[in-house]
């Protein structure tokens, strides 16, 4: 079966920002980002992809992807 994947821990990663640092700049509970980390989520909220976009200069397509189970 297939699934969204948001690829935040990657761009993390590739960009050298914690999550601990992106939650505290973007003001988001560490624990509910946790959860789109680990693609734990039924609904995305539009305003956190703008917020991540920017924070990471990306565009939409470069934070999500379609994965098999």
């Amino acid at each position: 079966m297939e699934y969204l994947h948001i690829r935040i821990t990657e761009l993390l990663q590739e960009r050298g920002i914690s999550k601990t640092r992106i939650c505290k700049d973007l003001d988001f509970q560490r624990g509910n980002f946790n959860r789109y980390c680990r693609d734990e989520f039924q609904r995305v909220d539009a305003n956190l992809i703008i917020k991540l976009c920017k924070y990471l200069d990306c565009t939409v397509g470069d934070l999500f992807e379609i994965r098999d189970d």
